[in-house]
């Protein structure tokens, strides 16, 4: 099996999982990863997490001009934004769960710090997570509100829409954004509820140990 077959095969893989796990629903969501040679392969328009076929996934090339499979996802200018301002970015995913989403609608989070430090893991995976303001599904403009933030987060939420995660591979685009969600699960079982989460020198060693990318 060539490479890109494996890849193929461990998108559709891994979205699967995400399905099954009720991650994102319907045909929700969106993923892509780079190819060997530069170029995408990209979950389709209108196709479900569950029943991703690994040879209609759209493919580009490195120009990013369509060679091949179904029309992409119209979320292309986020999953393009990612890959043209991190050059670490190897997979990029965008899901719509339910725990991130219903955080993203409290009036009182930290646009800039969307996720509270209730455990050191959503920092050391994510780094910040930047609260973007809501856009129309498929709006250019998310794109572009991506790229200004110039590759400084690896990881952002649209509000009332959903997460969106660069990884270096798909594997760790997906363990990121399903830490995103974890964390904001937690965030809303105990809001109102005083938790303890971590304190500032707390988050300062876990971002000092793991080296984390904190203060841009």
């Amino acid at each position: 099996m060539s490479e890109e077959s494996k890849l193929r095969e461990q998108i559709c893989l891994l979205a699967g999982s995400l399905f099954d796990r009720g991650l994102t629903g319907g045909s929700t969501g969106n993923i892509s990863a780079r190819t060997g040679d530069g170029g995408l392969l990209v979950s389709p328009t209108g196709t479900s997490f569950g029943r991703l076929d690994p040879a209609r996934l759209s493919r580009f090339d490195a120009a990013g001009q369509l060679i091949g499979g179904d029309r992409p996802t119209k979320e292309m200018p986020l999953h393009s934004a990612f890959y043209d301002t991190r050059s670490t970015a190897g997979a990029v995913v965008h899901l719509h769960s339910c725990h991130s989403v219903a955080l993203s609608m409290m009036t009182d989070v930290d646009a800039d710090n969307f996720l509270p430090p209730l455990t050191p893991y959503a920092i050391m995976k994510l780094g910040k997570v930047k609260l973007l303001p809501f856009f129309l599904p498929g709006d250019p403009a998310m794109g572009a509100a991506l790229r200004g933030l110039a590759g400084r987060r690896s990881a952002v939420m649209l509000a009332n829409h959903g997460p969106v995660v660069a990884g270096k591979d798909v594997e760790a685009a997906c363990n990121a954004i399903e830490e995103l969600e974890d964390t904001a699960r937690l965030a809303m079982m105990t809001r109102g509820m005083n938790p303890r989460g971590l304190s500032e020198a707390q988050v300062r060693a876990v971002v000092t140990t793991f080296d984390v990318a904190w203060d841009a």
